[in-house]
C-alpha cells in the first residue's frame, strides 16, 4: 500500500475510536453511574495546582492550629 493510503486508515481509526472513547463517557455521565473516574477527572480539572505559596500556607494553618492545642 501507499504510505498516503497507510496515513489515512490510521487516521479513520483513530478518529472512530476518540469517537467512542467519548461515547463511553456520555453515556456513563448520562446514566449517572457510581463511575469513580469520571469524578476522579472533573475534581483534577477543579481543583488548582500546588504551588509554593499553597503548601506555605498550608504549613502555616498545621503551625497555627499547633499553637491552639498548645494554648487550649
Amino acid at each position: 500500500m501507499e504510505p498516503a493510503v497507510v496515513g489515512m486508515i490510521i487516521l479513520v481509526v483513530l478518529i472512530v475510536g476518540a469517537n467512542f472513547v467519548m461515547y463511553a463517557v456520555a453515556r456513563g455521565w448520562a446514566k449517572g453511574g457510581d463511575s469513580r473516574w469520571i469524578s476522579a477527572l472533573k475534581d483534577s480539572f477543579r481543583k488548582p495546582l500546588d504551588s509554593s505559596s499553597d503548601k506555605s500556607m498550608e504549613e502555616l494553618r498545621k503551625r497555627v492550629e499547633e499553637l491552639q492545642k498548645k494554648k487550649e
